[in-house]
């Protein structure tokens, strides 16, 4: 049965072969200059190593001398410098990595020496006092030293693991194709035995299911106009219920008797107050914040409606078969075997790249930081609602700054009030020498009390030589000064205390003796009494409260909808945009890693589009009605879009394939949260979680030396004869190897470019005649055997060691032993007596491997044994 050609399934496949050639001793120039640059020199530890290899040459004249320009390249990265004053990575190319290792060993040792000087320093020393003594700004140097001298280790370590491993590989393209070949007998699934001439029953039944189906489709369709309205309500009601109870009682009694002659009295006088004040207030407040969003559009609402109906019909049959073996003397076996599909496999190889190996951590890294963003959001919505106003912290001082903080109207404190003057004059003196008596009265307003009381008297003393006057029992008692008038100025809250902290209606009595003319007057301050002060404190503290409380609580939904517009943009992007993100991340972590000193923007061309006037955040710049730039400076940006047009020429990076190892290759600080990185999309989830990941770049044909000398000397301008690096040869060999066919060996790219080559088969022959090279004219060619040479195939011409290998197309094949080119570039012999090769090339691809494999299927085959002896 021949092969089902039309039925074959192609599947396109790859083999990476690793190779490890010779280890340069050239070449490196990112990687030595990323060494270098993780030093962190300081200044003079350069010229500090060269003195010390100075004088291990002297001891040792076959140690390591590197020249001049070594120590004068080095220390120009001494101390801090800035980027753009560093050398370029090429200047380390042709730098031995034998001199950068003794350096870096050198510079280990100098470096302990350090640690080692600043630790015996730091030593515990007993003083007068019997302490130790620990100078901090020793032990902060002592820290330094210490992180330097990891520094040097762990960058010498890397540049030998890094200049020891080599990226360098292979990559066959090949092709698996499965042609269906037919059928064949399969496993033994049931067998029936038969004596001579003995008959059995065999039951077959046979059965059928018919199944049919109806669907009616009706679709409705309107064409509208749609307006939706949302509306959000909010509503944030709070209660606040508060009551202050103040009660005061003030007792005062006095007696005075006295007498003048035959004139004698006595008063006696109480006054008493009791005043108690009872105060309730309820707050209630409700906030609503109600937001509307209206969006209109005009829309073709369908309606589809599917009837199916499914009528399932079924019928089976049962018949008897009679078997009867016709030999009287031989017995007979019925087999039943299983019917096997029978595919034809052919491996093809049809071409070959070169491959350049990288591992880079934490390939996810920008990816992860809407995770991050996404987290810290939600921890702030999960923090509960807190307010740390303390009411020793509300003040008339403090209030402009709380109604800035709170961004709130809060109520103003109590309202400092003028003092009391009550004042009068005493009537009816008259020279009288008995007591006389006068009241003045006020009244301290609610929620203040009494700070201080003044007295003001201006008491006339007339015909007597002295005169008294009291004031609740305070006495005054003044004599003749000559003016025959005093007056009087007392503070009796600070002298006594007197009506300290009063409140209410309050009158003052003033008594005098022996006066002639009297004017008695008072000035009475108030202050707010502490319960007027916590009761405001109180309503502030409430506003205060009440506006922190809604303004977290609109600020916990703008982290809601910060929240869910951060989720929107983590599962709302469609599959192939995705894996478009994923390629662009591989491709800056490469070039991240690949290149260390590498700038995706140097900084000379970023200085030219903030000149220009383009919005760096946004990337929005030229989109004036000005043609373009035609500053001259702009050649810069010319140069690096060179650069990007290289990098992205030389390597396939749409075909880039890469390996995601676990999460536990990265910080350990951060498994925790990258192992709980969640996406619908599983290869997202994956490469989110990603610790580092290894790629093999495919280098496009024809790039195979540019992109090696790039990455080895960091440039991209390859000087003519190359420098003998054996990456370079590599590429070379692997470039024409790709175009190129070896004897016995399966050709890497068999397509010679003829063209019929399409159709045409893989097939060989040789030569075993000298043919001398001929440009201008066709060439016929003796030849083993002619036989499936097509005229318009490529025929491929000779070995590779032969140095003259070449390609031609054929244009006549004139008979079985003889085949003819359009020309020949070169003259061809038989080497060492052997015969050269002549091979047919095909587009297909050159046949590696084919095999059989096998299937099973639903068919059932019968066979009839009679004869038994020979059946194993």
């Amino acid at each position: 049965m021949p092969n089902l050609t039309n039925s074959t399934t192609s599947v396109q496949k790859v083999t990476h072969v690793p190779l490890k050639p010779p280890t340069p001793t050239t070449g490196w120039a990112t990687v030595k200059s990323s060494f270098v640059r993780q030093l962190g020199l300081q200044t003079g530890e350069v010229t500090a190593v060269q003195q010390a290899f100075g004088t291990l040459a002297t001891a040792a004249p076959n140690a390591i001398t590197p020249d001049a320009n070594f120590w004068a390249l080095l220390q120009q990265f001494e101390g801090t410098p800035l980027a753009s004053q560093l050398p370029v990575p090429s200047a380390f190319a042709s730098i031995q990595t034998s001199d950068l290792t003794a350096f870096g060993n050198g510079l280990i040792g100098l470096r302990k020496q350090q640690v080692e000087s600043l630790r015996t320093a730091l030593a515990p020393q007993v003083g007068t006092s019997g302490a130790n003594v620990s100078p901090g700004a020793q032990a902060a140097n002592y820290g330094a030293a210490l992180n330097s001298l990891n520094t040097g280790i762990a960058a010498t370590k890397n540049l030998a693991q890094d200049t020891s491993t080599s990226p360098i590989g292979m990559l066959n393209l090949e092709r698996l194709e499965m042609t269906p070949a037919g059928i064949e007998r399969g496993g033994l699934l049931a067998t029936i035995p038969l004596a001579p001439k003995e008959r059995t029953a065999v039951v077959q039944e046979e059965w059928s299911v018919t199944s049919q189906e109806f669907t009616s489709i009706v679709t409705d369709a309107l064409e509208n106009y749609s307006q939706t309205g949302v509306t959000e309500n909010t509503q944030l009601a709070q209660a606040t219920g508060s009551q202050v109870s103040h009660s005061n009682q003030f007792n005062i009694s006095a007696s005075a008797s006295g007498g003048c002659g035959f004139v004698s009295a006595s008063v006696a006088t109480q006054f008493g107050t009791q005043d108690q004040t009872s105060a309730s207030a309820t707050d209630s407040r409700k906030q609503a914040i109600q937001t509307t969003r209206n969006a209109s559009s005009r829309v073709r609402q369908s309606h589809k409606m599917t009837i199916s109906t499914t009528t399932t019909t079924g019928a089976s049959e049962s018949s008897t078969r009679m078997l009867e073996n016709p030999s009287a003397t031989d017995p007979m076996r019925i087999d039943y075997f299983s019917l096997m599909r029978k595919w034809y496999v052919a491996l093809y190889r049809y071409g070959l790249r070169l491959t350049y190996d990288i591992t880079v951590p934490e390939p996810a890294a920008a990816m992860r930081e809407i995770y991050e963003q996404l987290a810290s959001l939600q921890a702030q919505v999960g923090n509960p609602f807190l307010f740390n106003l303390k009411y020793q912290d509300i003040s008339p001082a403090s209030l402009p700054s709380l109604m800035d903080h709170y961004g709130t109207q809060l109520p103003a404190p109590p309202a400092p009030t003028g003092p009391l003057t009550p004042q009068g004059q005493v009537p009816g003196l008259d020279e009288n020498p008995g007591w006389h008596f006068f009241t003045l009265s006020f009244n301290v307003p609610d929620g203040y009390y009494v700070t201080k009381l003044e007295v003001q008297a201006k008491v006339g003393s007339g015909a007597y030589t002295n005169y008294t006057y009291h004031v609740f029992g305070i006495e005054g008692t003044s004599y003749l000064d000559g003016s025959n008038t005093n007056n009087y100025n007392l503070d009796l809250t600070k002298l006594y205390g007197f009506m300290t902290n009063y409140t209410g209606s309050q009158s003052v009595t003033f008594f005098l003796q022996y006066s002639d003319i009297a004017w008695v007057g008072l000035v009475v301050t108030v202050e707010p009494t502490p319960a007027a002060m916590e009761q405001w404190q109180i309503s502030v503290w409430n506003a205060c409260y009440n506006a922190a409380q809604t303004a977290f609580y609109a600020s916990q939904q703008v982290l809601n909808a910060q929240i869910q517009a951060l989720q929107a943009t983590i599962t709302g992007v469609d599959t192939l945009t995705l894996r478009r993100e994923e390629n662009d991340e591989i491709m800056k972590c490469v070039l991240r890693w690949l290149l260390p000193n590498f700038e995706f923007m140097p900084q000379d061309v970023l200085n030219l589009f903030k000149s220009a006037g383009t919005n760096l955040t946004y990337g929005v710049g030229f989109t004036g009605n000005d043609v373009g730039p035609s500053s001259l400076p702009w050649n810069l940006m010319y140069q690096n879009e060179d650069r990007v047009n290289f990098i992205n020429q030389a390597i396939d990076w749409n075909n880039v394939t890469y390996f995601l190892y676990s999460y536990f290759w990265d910080v350990p600080t951060s498994w925790e949260f990258i192992r709980q990185l969640q996406h619908p999309d599983s290869t997202r989830q994956a490469f989110l979680r990603a610790g580092s990941a290894r790629v093999v770049l495919t280098v496009n044909p024809g790039w195979e030396q540019a992109w090696t000398y790039f990455v080895e000397y960091g440039s991209t301008n390859m000087p003519d004869p190359l420098p003998p690096h054996p990456y370079l040869t590599i590429a070379q060999q692997i470039a024409d190897y790709d175009n190129a066919n070896y004897p016995g060996i399966p050709p890497a790219n068999p397509d010679g470019g003829g063209p019929i080559d399409d159709d045409t088969p893989q097939i060989g022959t040789t030569c075993d005649t000298t043919i001398p090279q001929s440009l201008s004219a066709a060439v016929v060619i003796t030849v083993a055997d002619s036989t499936g040479f097509v005229v318009g195939a490529t025929a491929i011409i000779d070995t590779w060691e032969s140095k003259v290998q070449e390609t031609q197309t054929v244009t006549a094949v004139p008979d079985g032993t003889h085949i003819t080119v359009q020309a020949l570039a070169s003259g061809h012999s038989p080497s060492g007596g052997q015969p050269f090769p002549i091979v047919q090339a095909s587009a297909k691809g050159l046949l590696i491997g084919e095999w059989f494999e096998y299937t099973p299927s639903s068919g059932t085959d019968i066979a009839v044994t009679s004869n038994l002896a020979t059946i194993a």
